[in-house]
């Protein structure tokens, strides 16, 4: 899979630009500030509708445009195809395959797969916990995109849920009040739940049912999670033992809020016993959960553990190390997706500067057989040389082929 060329119009700084691209290694190269990232963050943003920069639409947009599109004809197995994305902050996007409207941008997804290596991964490892779920969660969507309707489904669960427990909150302060304040606590909380119209006492019970609902969707995104832990972990082991030959060996591991205090992992993705699990301690945590208005079980709150060794690699791994541990995850990707019967395009986004000779040198060597590979770097020093092939130079807007 290659994208054989990209479009661009009020995309970050670039009033328009287009862009044709080739199989194999293609690097942009200019100082910073450029747009060499903004050109790379587009692809990525065809494959994944995120970016790896910022986590709304808004900036993605050149200042004083109403929308940004981004054109990319993908290339897989001879067949090319033009996927078209038009992305409106506070509307919803919209996506054309071949010119033909799709009826919602997700649909778009699973066109175009991408891995992309960028500073930010040092987050995967020295983050909080919202950047290890997301990294699987967009690796789910990357190997099978009906997992962005499961994130979807159970986001929209979670949301109203949590409305709901923050009436019941509400309800039980203004209990406790007794007071005109209390009840006024009360109505705005109902208010903003959509349940203004129910009484007081039956919000509890209403509970039950969204329990369910979250129970059901939750165990389907946990249990695919579960599933892709396993499938990644010794891609990972393999990894980081080769950009970091004689370190301590990386322990991966998935900690579930499904699991009571001191419980052993269940050891189980199935879906039936999942959901099950996830409406007991639902139930056993209730009363903290309408205590603090939020919901405290699920996989909004779960982590995936790295660490080398004995050790948690969070707050402990040196920062050579954190490096090769995020560039392993990556890689583990990589290959997950590559197995799956097409390379990935792998995105190299001011990586080696980061990375000393050795693991520059080891992270060239790994990649370069890719069938696409797009590298950004400040000055052509920072592209290895295993990694020649097409250049173009970046400057003051304007993207033109090198040397």
């Amino acid at each position: 899979m290659h994208v054989a060329h990209l479009s661009l119009t009020d995309f970050r700084s670039y009033p328009s630009v287009e862009l044709e691209l080739q199989p194999g290694v293609t690097a942009f190269v200019g100082p910073n500030g450029q747009g060499k990232t903004n050109l790379v963050e587009a692809i990525g943003y065809v494959a994944t509708q995120s970016s790896h920069r910022v986590a709304a639409d808004a900036p993605l947009v050149r200042h004083g445009a109403g929308r940004a599109i981004v054109r990319a004809s993908v290339v897989k197995d001879d067949r090319r195809a033009l996927v078209e994305l038009e992305i409106n902050p506070g509307r919803a996007n919209r996506a054309r395959l071949n010119r033909a409207p799709l009826s919602r941008a997700r649909d778009a997804l699973g066109l175009l797969r991408t891995v992309l290596f960028a500073p930010e991964d040092l987050a995967l490892v020295k983050g909080d916990p919202s950047e290890r779920r997301r990294f699987l969660d967009d690796l789910l969507v990357a190997r099978a995109p009906r997992f962005a309707g499961v994130r979807a489904d159970y986001d929209r669960v979670l949301k109203q849920r949590g409305a709901l427990l923050r009436t019941a909150m509400a309800t039980r302060q203004g209990g406790r009040r007794g007071s005109r304040t209390g009840h006024t606590v009360v109505r705005r909380a109902e208010d903003e739940a959509g349940f203004a119209s129910m009484g007081a006492g039956d919000v509890l019970s209403t509970l039950d049912v969204w329990d369910a609902h979250l129970a059901r969707h939750g165990a389907e995104l946990l249990g695919a999670r579960l599933d892709l832990v396993e499938a990644l972990r010794p891609l990972v082991e393999q990894a980081y033992a080769a950009l970091a030959p004689g370190s301590a060996a990386v322990v991966m591991s998935y900690r579930g809020t499904h699991l009571s205090t001191g419980e052993d992992d269940l050891g189980t993705s199935d879906r039936a016993v999942l959901t099950e699990r996830l409406r007991a301690r639902l139930l056993e945590v209730r009363d903290a959960e309408v205590e603090r208005g939020v919901t405290l079980v699920g996989p909004h709150r779960d982590d995936l553990l790295l660490g080398l060794g004995d050790l948690p690699a969070r707050g402990y791994a040196s920062h050579g190390e954190s490096w090769s541990f995020a560039l392993a995850l990556r890689l583990a990707a990589y290959e997950l997706l590559r197995a799956d019967g097409s390379d990935p395009v792998l995105i190299l986004d001011d990586v080696f500067a980061e990375l000393d000779a050795q693991r520059r040198r080891r992270l060239a060597e790994t990649v370069r057989d890719a069938e696409q590979v797009l590298v950004t770097a400040a000055v052509p020093e920072d592209v290895p040389a295993e990694l020649s092939g097409f250049r173009y130079q970046v400057a003051e807007g304007s993207v033109s082929r090198g040397d």
